[in-house]
């Protein structure tokens, strides 16, 4: 089976980088090239990234409240540098305060993303969902 490429990090001025090298690993473990572009990341280096390794999916990981502001747009420069169809997950603590989680996904949805997970998901869930998402056969 060929191998899946990733770009994962965690945008704006988040700096969770534990949580970013247990992505990392788990992604790494399930069989993906993880291109980890780190902590601090803008929505330019995600993109930048993604083009230079012919990425497959791009993973935006935020954990400090602030992901709706760091993520507006992205889907757009996407298709503006031409890979517009790329795969783009997100999840975290991606708002302030405490709101309602599916208005939250609805919103990011909006916004063009393919999936949105919850604080909390296990590195499972998206593992599986990007190996559907993909077209990955399952041995």
């Amino acid at each position: 089976m060929e191998q899946k490429t990733v770009v994962l990090g965690v945008i704006g001025s988040d700096v969770h980088a534990v949580g970013n090298r247990i992505l990392d690993f788990a992604f790494t473990q399930a069989g993906f090239k993880v291109i980890n572009i780190g902590v601090l990341a803008t929505q330019e280096e995600f993109i930048h990234s993604a083009i230079e390794t012919n990425a497959d999916a791009i993973l935006v990981s935020s954990l400090y409240g602030h992901g709706e502001m760091d993520c507006r747009g992205l889907r757009e420069k996407c298709q503006e540098k031409g890979i517009g169809d790329i795969i783009i997950y997100v999840g975290g603590n991606l708002v302030c305060g405490k709101q309602e989680f599916e208005s939250v996904k609805e919103r990011f949805l909006a916004m063009g993303f393919n999936r949105v997970y919850p604080p909390g998901t296990l590195p499972d869930l998206p593992i599986e969902d990007l190996r559907k998402d993909l077209g990955m056969t399952i041995n």
